[in-house]
């Protein structure tokens, strides 16, 4: 009986999201402000989420988060005394998040990290997304077909005063767009970021799928 319930210890304990060693709340350098195309996800997962990918779903980009980054790496799942979101504040962003079991676990994994507290972070998340503007062809009710990385970073800065192509990242899965991630510093001005352009999607061809 007590090897059985230590087994469930363990299970629990390793099923647990743990604070990265050394991973302190407002030790990073810019934010990356993550825009998913909601129709990829809607047409690549097993098991999409309803109201995300029902009749009424969002179109085009939704926010998938705003995550602050290091140089070389980013913190996630930092000590916070708030690990919870009430339930009305993740009603309040219903607007910005597809839904709100995403705008929790993004507070647990990226919010807990900036050192600020759940309310001032979402109204980080709605600022930074008010800051952005959606290229008239992936505004969600063109038909762009398809596009290569370099065209849609061109589009976001052609869209942007101030945003350069090297402050974007284009994110692909399966040859489709998946995601733009742009990179600010930390008073939501536009900035480089080098690890984010690197690590990106670099396809001369991209399909876009529609809603």
């Amino acid at each position: 009986m007590i090897r059985g319930l230590l087994a469930v210890a363990l299970l629990v304990l390793a099923a647990a999201p743990l604070a990265h060693a050394g991973d302190r709340p407002g030790d990073f350098d810019f934010y990356v402000l993550s825009l998913s195309w909601s129709p990829t996800y809607c047409r690549q997962e097993d098991r999409p989420d309803a109201r995300q990918c029902g009749r009424n779903g969002p179109p085009g980009f939704v926010v998938h988060g705003l995550w602050p980054q290091r140089e070389r790496g980013w913190p996630s799942h930092c000590h916070t005394d708030t690990p919870y979101v009430p339930r009305s504040l993740l009603n309040s962003v219903r607007d910005l998040f597809p839904n709100p079991g995403l705008a929790a676990s993004e507070w647990r994994k990226h919010g807990a990290c900036t050192g600020l507290g759940p309310a001032d972070y979402f109204a980080l998340v709605r600022k930074a997304r008010g800051l952005v503007a959606i290229p008239d062809t992936l505004d969600g009710e063109n038909d762009p077909s398809s596009q290569g990385t370099e065209a849609i970073e061109a589009a976001f800065a052609q869209a942007n005063p101030g945003l350069q192509q090297d402050m974007v990242g284009v994110s692909c899965r399966d040859g489709a767009l998946s995601e733009v991630r742009i990179c600010m510093d930390r008073d939501l001005r536009f900035r480089a970021c080098r690890e984010i352009d690197r690590r990106a999607c670099h396809a001369r061809r991209l399909s876009v799928p529609e809603n």
